[in-house]
């Protein structure tokens, strides 16, 4: 199984060039996970409550979480 990653616009690009390079290492890693494992741990990627079709990538570094927004248009 491979999904393939769309970012919408620059958004992600631009949040993403503003981080650490560990951070970048980790939220790399959890993308790698999302587009090659069936069913990604909910540590990395969870439902938003409320939010249909609306998901949540967290990535935690030292004290931090950084949260990224994403839908999936099959399956």
């Amino acid at each position: 199984m491979a999904r393939t990653i769309i970012f919408y616009q620059n958004y992600f690009i631009d949040f993403y060039k503003e981080l650490n390079p560990k951070v970048k290492e980790k939220v790399k890693y959890v993308l790698e996970l999302i587009k090659q494992v069936e069913r990604v741990p909910e540590k990395f990627l969870a439902p938003m409550t409320g939010y249909e079709g609306l998901f949540e990538i967290r990535i935690e570094y030292q004290s931090n979480i950084f949260r990224i927004f994403c839908c999936f248009d099959h399956g």
